[in-house]
């Protein structure tokens, strides 16, 4: 076995952010049980606003401009939390979802579309954006994605 010097740490294994995030979910999967069979249809909206409040100013405000643009793009989509992030659900099952970059030590904050979005385009075509701040054009452009992942 080789030993590494602090400078070619490898992991194998999760992150503790990886962890935290499997944590969250366990939390959501038990909260979701706890409502019953109504549970996936609960007005679930207040528990993401207060973990938006929860995020750094910079992802907070990223996260509350997401959020009301998914809001108004597509009013039928439920808010939730996946992962212990603001995502946005058809049926119960997310479509759309944000990732603060504090979460992850990343350099920027991600908005997601999942397998149930209806963004196909031929054989290849992005699911994840990059997102350090929203300009007008960017807020349109995030807008027309969310109409057309749930056309």
């Amino acid at each position: 076995m080789k030993a590494t010097t602090a400078d070619e740490k490898t992991y194998d294994g999760f992150t503790e952010e990886e962890r935290d995030a499997m944590k969250e979910r366990a939390k959501e999967l038990k909260a979701t049980a706890r409502r019953g069979p109504r549970g996936a249809k609960a007005d679930t909206e207040g528990e993401v606003l207060a973990k938006i409040a929860e995020m750094p100013e910079e992802d907070r405000v990223l996260a509350e401009r997401v959020h009301a643009i998914v809001r108004a793009a597509a009013p039928a989509l439920t808010p939730k939390l996946w992962y212990g992030m603001p995502a946005y659900a058809r049926d119960g099952k997310v479509v759309c979802f944000f990732q603060s970059a504090q979460k992850f030590k990343s350099r920027y904050a991600t908005l997601g579309f999942s397998d149930q979005a209806r963004l196909d385009e031929g054989n290849l075509w992005p699911t994840t954006y990059g997102l350090k701040e929203l300009t007008a054009a960017d807020e349109e452009l995030v807008a027309a994605l969310v109409r057309r992942a749930v056309a």
